[in-house]
């Protein structure tokens, strides 16, 4: 009998196998990585990872899910952790397969203007490899910067100039997939018209709840020939949200139309001095692009209904460098807000554009009555709203409020005819609320079309689909993130 007994654990047969397939140095089982993972960008408290792998190539994300399938783990695909819905949070231990290091641009066809892409590709970076050849990326979420083309196809990100563009579908022409099993399936493809079903459209913003993109086909936009910025100011957000719906109503398309309340450009101009004036109740950024002689017809045209509609001060972008400080406020705005408090529970809904003034009051209401700050900033072209609402999680009793005033917000656009999301997709977030938006019906075919992908449910458990109507309960209900029904 030997003397002494080791006191090294064993090693767990699930690590053992994804061991072997990829290596030492990109399986981790560790505290601190699975911490790590345990958490996205959102409000929501982490849940628990299992195993984290870090593949590089399409046949190691295929070793991955089928080992997985045989160890009888789910998988959760994870991003850069920006997503703000919870939809990156694992749920009963899963296999998390990080897609960081899947970050090649593989081509760039300027002919057919189709860019092939690994999901671990920054949206900004591709946007940078472009810009020489005279092209970009169209879709710009806020955090550009540090989002993944992975995680803009699980969402169906947008951004400020999806107005004219579109969100991510329709800059996706192709994805090849790794099914749950572990086949391998292309949807879609390069032509204009693809035979059969659209399962490209299925799969984009799926959340990864049908598998997981491994390669990506991007239509790439060519760069406006001319560009008109404009800055217009008004006395209330209610005439900032009415010159938006006359701007649409006269025929005029921008690039963008974002709009800021007072409260957020004192806190972006204390943050980047972008340029932003204090005094005003609201802010409209508007951007058209084009030929020269089109975009000085539309610039005027919005100047003028923008007066119409009691603006204090319109200005005209005067030079790039001009233009880009006004963006970077915009884009920098949820950073900003680090200074009123240290967190922040980001919404997004959609509403009609003839409705965005009554919402803004209702929130400006629901949030006052529950005491929580809200700030304003939202693409005010789509109706797609994005209330902060600002906090300090460690004074007692707030988060309480803040979801309280949160479901009040949800509840209130979906009365006004709006949906659940434009962007951050559902994840944990949302889910709780989707039978007020869809039927029963309507609920059972989405989980009838996620059972043909994921016959066993094992792709991102515990998301979309609320509580009984999903054929992953059983895995949702382990470990539970808390404060996500409440």
């Amino acid at each position: 009998m030997p003397l002494f007994r080791s006191t090294r654990e064993p090693i767990d047969p699930l690590v053992a196998d994804l061991t072997a397939a990829l290596d030492a140095d990109r399986v981790r089982a560790d505290g601190a990585q699975r911490s790590l993972a345990a958490h996205d960008a959102s409000v929501f408290d982490g849940g628990i990872a299992g195993p984290v792998c870090f593949p590089e190539t399409t046949e190691e994300v295929q070793a991955i899910m089928r080992i997985a399938e045989q160890h009888g783990s789910a998988v959760v695909p994870r991003g850069a952790g920006t997503g703000l819905a919870g939809g990156a949070i694992p749920l009963g231990r899963p296999v998390v397969v990080s897609t960081g290091r899947m970050n090649k641009v593989l081509s760039v066809d300027t002919d057919n203007r189709i860019a092939w892409v690994q999901p671990g590709v920054i949206n900004l970076d591709l946007s940078k490899k472009l810009r020489p050849k005279g092209f970009h990326f169209a879709p710009d979420p806020s955090s550009q910067q540090v989002c993944t083309l992975g995680g803009n196809v699980a969402n169906n990100s947008g951004g400020p100039h999806c107005l004219a563009y579109g969100v991510t579908d329709a800059h996706v022409v192709s994805l090849e997939v790794v099914l749950p099993d572990g086949q391998v399936a292309v949807l879609g493809g390069a032509e204009d018209e693809t035979p059969g079903l659209d399962l490209r459209g299925a799969f984009v913003g799926s959340e990864g709840t049908l598998g997981i993109a491994t390669k990506i086909g991007v239509r790439i936009t060519p760069n406006a020939p001319a560009v008109r910025t404009l800055l217009l100011s008004f006395a209330t957000v209610r005439d900032a949200a009415q010159t938006v719906s006359d701007i649409i109503a006269a025929g005029v398309v921008p690039a963008a139309l974002e709009v800021m309340d007072q409260r957020m450009t004192v806190a972006v101009e204390n943050y980047v001095a972008a340029g932003y004036p204090t005094d005003a109740a609201a802010v409209l950024l508007a951007e058209v692009e084009g030929l020269d002689g089109g975009v000085e017809i539309d610039a005027a045209r919005i100047e003028e209904l923008g007066r119409a509609n009691s603006a204090t001060d319109v200005r005209l972008a005067g030079s790039e460098k001009e233009r880009a400080a006004l963006w970077k406020g915009r884009k920098t705005a949820f950073g900003a807000v680090a200074q009123i408090a240290p967190d922040y529970y980001l919404h997004d809904t959609v509403v009609p554009r003839a409705r965005l003034a009554d919402i803004l009051e209702q929130i400006y209401e629901i949030t006052d009555r529950h005491e929580v700050t809200v700030m304003n900033v939202f693409h005010a072209g789509d109706g797609n709203l994005h209330p902060l609402l600002v906090f300090d999680a460690r004074e007692q009793g707030t988060l309480e409020r803040v979801h309280a005033a949160g479901a009040e917000i949800l509840r209130a656009s979906l009365a006004a005819g709006g949906v659940l999301s434009g962007e951050h997709g559902i994840g944990v977030e949302k889910q709780a609320y989707m039978d007020e938006l869809f039927s029963p019906a309507d609920l059972d075919h989405q989980n009838r079309l996620r059972q043909a992908f994921d016959p066993a449910c094992r792709a991102n458990p515990g998301k979309v689909l609320p509580m009984g109507h999903s054929c992953a309960d059983i895995q949702a209900l382990r470990e539970m993130p808390t404060g996500v029904w409440g």
